[in-house]
């Protein structure tokens, strides 16, 4: 699939995956994107929802209020004339707000089996709107899950105590 990408989708996909990064190494579930219109990048995010304790802090959401509160009202017109890449299928609360805001076109890495919105729990259909985003899906899907996994693999500091992985250290594994 990445085969078909333009050199411009190219680069802004590996913006968003580079922000990805960045959040894993803040101990965020790694997902980066980046907004574009006509070449040109309007707004980014990551996820920052244990930095803020705010559970909406998708990188999507991220990068909306950033467009917001650069843009303002003209923000309507941009979003409609918009390309998201994302590291990730986002997930549904993200993948519905896309929707509503009628973004042209989404390219994003792995598919999201659990959560995402796009095509694997949510879709155009189950919100009720045409589907009139052109989607191109899973670009670089092994470095997104490598991502995931680098993630769960670690101790989510963030994580209640009860919900935390307890390792048993090699040294008592017979």
């Amino acid at each position: 699939m990445s085969e078909e990408l333009q050199e411009d989708d190219r680069i802004f996909l590996e913006q968003a995956f580079t922000l990805a990064e960045e959040a894993l190494n803040q101990d965020e579930v790694p997902v980066g994107c980046v907004f574009v219109v006509d070449g040109q990048e309007i707004g980014r995010g990551r996820n920052r929802v244990n930095e803020t304790g705010d559970p909406t802090r998708h990188a999507e959401m991220v990068a909306v209020t950033e467009i917001w509160n650069k843009y303002g009202e003209e923000s309507n017109n941009l979003f409609k004339k918009s390309v998201l890449y994302v590291s990730l299928e986002p997930c549904i609360m993200c993948s519905s707000a896309m929707y509503q805001l009628g973004i042209r076109k989404m390219v994003y890495g792995a598919e999201n089996p659990r959560f995402g919105g796009v095509r694997s729990v949510g879709s155009a259909e189950k919100y009720r709107e045409e589907n009139n985003i052109e989607i191109v899906a899973g670009v670089w899907a092994e470095r997104s899950v490598g991502m995931l996994k680098a993630f769960y693999e670690k101790q989510n500091p963030f994580a209640p105590p009860e919900k935390r992985k307890t390792k048993t250290p090699k040294s008592e594994i017979k």
